[in-house]
């Protein structure tokens, strides 16, 4: 047996430290420049997009047979571009969104399909709770809207069986607060369609053109969704008769109207998009709106009868809780009333019980909440006239 000299393993021990303490450094090393290398190559690609010349957004109009598209730029003139083999020509159907180079004017990519801001702020709903049973007192108005806008949606082959081709837009007209909203509304309820609800005033806007697209993106939206109704609310805000002399703003709007007039010649009544507008002031409407293959069908929304107050009323109080109150003798006591009065009343009622510490709503509730709201209704007329 030989023993090793201590002197020797002692010597030795060191050198193999240093080399695994070195080893254990280039591993490390080795690590850091991969993450390095990573960091470089991500930084790289970032300068290259901020060097790189922006896209021109395009809309396709039609794809050539010789592989060469025709578009619409955004920065004005219809363009004859190629295609770059990276893109799905497929893809490429007239109204498609596309980015161009900036140097060649190539197609190299299909933009998603994306909405104007201000369209998917509008009210939208895609399927509006609200039916016929919250309709009151409008039996007429519900049977004939039903016939001209629902039964197209639902049922589109009875017309083209029979060959009769329904109406493109509805008028609604009457005094404020008569239920014209509603109307629409319950109809997209009813029959299961996605409800677009636009103040006409929002397609006003103060640069040229803007109005005019924005009802183009309106139109396409309802067609992306359909079956759909697009309701259009005040349209006197932008159907105003046309005269020959006006400010550039009265141009904008003249423009707007044309736009949406041509989107209803242009579009198929049975395709599932319907088109309802509402007026205080028919009287006020430009009569190209009004001609045949436009809004050739007008619904007059009135004032309700009594029987049809005495509806409203039942169907803003079936929630409350009554005691001793004679819904007739409320109907008659708010001759004239309109039926978002009525809902005034109802609501006002409820406060004063509210205000006495009590949990249901007694005649006499309602004799002061119609008090109440007639006065309301006076002073509104002495500062704006009949027109509100």
């Amino acid at each position: 047996m030989s023993l090793s000299e201590p002197g020797k393993a002692a010597k030795d021990r060191p050198e193999e430290d240093d080399l695994a303490v070195l080893r254990e450094r280039i591993r490390y090393l080795t690590q850091l420049n991969a993450t390095l290398e990573r960091d470089l190559e991500f930084y790289k690609q970032e300068l290259n997009k901020l060097l790189e010349p922006p896209y021109i957004e395009a809309m396709v109009l039609e794809v050539l047979p010789d592989g060469r598209a025709v578009v619409k730029s955004s920065t004005g003139p219809n363009l004859v571009v190629r295609i770059s083999a990276n893109v799905d020509v497929s893809k490429l159907r007239p109204g498609a969104s596309v980015a161009l180079n900036n140097k060649g004017s190539t197609i190299v990519e299909v933009l998603p399909s994306i909405h104007d801001p201000l369209v998917e702020a509008m009210e939208i709903e895609e399927r509006p709770t609200v039916t016929f049973s919250d309709v009151g007192g409008l039996e007429s108005q519900v049977r004939e809207l039903y016939e001209v806008v629902g039964l197209p949606l639902i049922k589109p082959e009875l017309f083209a069986d029979i060959g009769v081709e329904p109406p493109k837009g509805v008028l609604l007209y009457g005094p404020p607060g008569t239920g014209k909203t509603l109307l629409a509304r319950a109809l997209a309820g009813e029959v299961k369609a996605t409800f677009i609800r636009v103040v006409a005033s929002q397609f006003v806007n103060k640069f040229i053109g803007e109005g005019a697209r924005i009802v183009r993106e309106v139109f396409r939206l309802a067609r992306e969704r359909r079956p759909s109704i697009i309701f259009i609310d005040e349209i006197d805000a932008i159907g105003a008769r046309r005269v020959d002399i006006g400010t550039s703003g009265d141009r904008e709007v003249q423009r707007t109207m044309l736009q949406l007039l041509a989107e209803l010649d242009g579009f198929d009544p049975l395709e599932g998009v319907k088109v309802v507008a509402a007026t205080n002031r028919i009287d006020l409407l430009d009569p190209a709106l009004l001609r045949p293959g436009r809004f050739d069908r007008l619904i007059e929304v009135p004032l309700p009868d009594k029987r049809g107050r005495v509806e409203i009323l039942r169907i803003h109080t079936r929630s409350m809780k009554l005691k001793d109150v004679d819904l007739e003798e409320v109907a008659a006591l708010t001759e004239g009333f309109s039926g978002a009065e009525l809902k005034a009343v109802v609501t006002e009622a409820g406060f004063f019980a509210i205000r006495e510490g009590m949990n249901y709503v007694t005649q006499e509730h309602f004799i002061r909440a119609i008090d109440k709201v007639r006065n309301r209704i006076e002073k509104r007329r002495q500062l704006f006239g009949t027109h509100i």
